[in-house]
């Protein structure tokens, strides 16, 4: 098959759409006053601001004044997470539950409010990727302050059980908090249907600007400034709103909802068509539950290689791919997310992620699953653990 350049990341970031930069552009050369000034032209750009944040909050289902925009999903979840913490402390309440799976702005924001004296329980996962209602009830204490629970996985796609888990919290006076990152775009979110109190999103991963991003936080919910300084965003978030940004981020996201439906069909059909081709690759795996996760995820484990060495050679054949996360792809650990589903070490470091979506095709998909093929049998043949397992001198993990 002729060589062909196929983008295959887009859990990591997608192209800014058409739309999205049609929308940016006046606010850089026409609109462009500061939205805080009180002359004409401040104003202007004041309406637009608030405009984006009453169509975000359209898609959301929430008010307007519940959205405040930020940089991107890992602010959103650092102030979501915070704010929660803060709250919990003033009532003696020092307790978190979050899950073993969660992106690293997650993570690591609990590690830092450990070392403040709260208490963090990470709730495990099956391995199908997918953490029940049940066990993040069992988790809850009398002392919880917050549940923080990702809506869909950034590295497997599965998603999770977000209108139960946020019923439960409501039941048990218990913020919930999700990072919806992966989530908003592809999914259906309605934060009050579901019980959300806080919700955090990220405009590059549909198809919006980098470096944009807003988080939902329920009327009523107090929030901590992890940013301090002017008063923008109604004194929670300082700092000169970013408004081209901020307006490529609505149009993008409105683009996506309305054509929400359509694309997730289209995906979910090439994405299944590439899991049944990576399947037939002796001694493979998928990672996650085959259903309930991400219309374009598709995520798997080979066993006998180095994920390293596959994305390098994949790219050498135009395929632009991932490990896992690309906040984590500098590390030479395996994924915590692999390992949580009871992946051992040696099989974990064999990882693939896949990310398409409607704007891929058939053909493309069928070079992927022949180029993943010949590479995967090009580095086994080089492999010495492979050479041992082929032999019979130990065994195989992954039928």
């Amino acid at each position: 098959m002729e060589k062909m350049t196929i983008y295959a990341d887009n859990a990591a970031t997608t192209r800014t759409s058409e739309a999205a930069i049609k929308a940016m552009l006046p606010f850089m050369t026409e609109v462009y006053g500061n939205p805080s000034s009180l002359h004409s032209a401040g104003q202007r750009a004041k309406e637009a601001l608030e405009s984006a944040r009453a169509r975000v909050a359209a898609v959301l289902g929430c008010e307007t004044r519940e959205v405040y925009f930020t940089s991107g999903g890992s602010e959103s979840d650092n102030q979501a997470l915070i704010s929660a913490a803060r709250i919990g402390g003033r009532k003696g309440k020092k307790h978190i539950v979050s899950t073993a799976i969660e992106h690293h702005a997650v993570l690591h924001t609990l590690d830092a409010l450990k070392k403040e004296g709260f208490e963090v329980t990470l709730v495990g996962v099956g391995e199908n990727g997918i953490v029940t209602s049940g066990a993040i009830d069992a988790a809850i204490r009398e002392d919880t302050c917050l549940v923080s629970v990702m809506y869909a996985n950034n590295e497997i796609g599965t998603i999770q059980p977000i209108a139960e888990i946020g019923a439960l919290c409501r039941a048990r006076g218990v913020l919930f908090h999700t990072d919806a990152v992966q989530a908003v775009g592809q999914l259906h979110i309605n934060v009050a249907e579901q019980n959300i109190d806080m919700l955090s999103l990220s405009a590059h991963k549909f198809h919006g600007p980098k470096g944009v991003g807003a988080l939902y936080v329920k009327k009523g919910v107090p929030l901590t400034n992890v940013i301090n300084g002017g008063a923008q965003e109604r004194g929670k978030r300082a700092g000169t709103e970013n408004l081209p940004a901020i307006a490529g981020m609505a149009a993008a996201l409105e683009e996506a909802a309305a054509n929400m439906d359509s694309n997730a069909a289209k995906a979910r059909a090439l994405r299944d068509r590439l899991i049944a081709g990576l399947s037939r690759i002796p001694h493979s795996a998928l990672n996650g539950d085959a259903e309930k996760r991400l219309p374009g995820n598709v995520s798997f484990c080979f066993e006998g290689i180095e994920g390293e060495s596959l994305l390098l050679l994949l790219d050498d054949a135009g395929i632009c791919a991932s490990s896992g996360s690309a906040c984590t792809s500098g590390s030479l650990d395996p994924s915590h997310v692999i390992l949580a589903i009871g992946r051992p070490h040696e099989i974990a470091h064999g990882s693939l992620r896949l990310t398409i979506n409607a704007e891929n095709t058939e053909e493309e998909i069928d070079y992927m699953i022949e180029n993943v093929a010949d590479v995967v049998a090009r580095l086994r043949g080089m492999s010495p653990v492979w050479r041992k397992l082929m032999n019979g001198e130990s065994s195989f993990v992954l039928a």
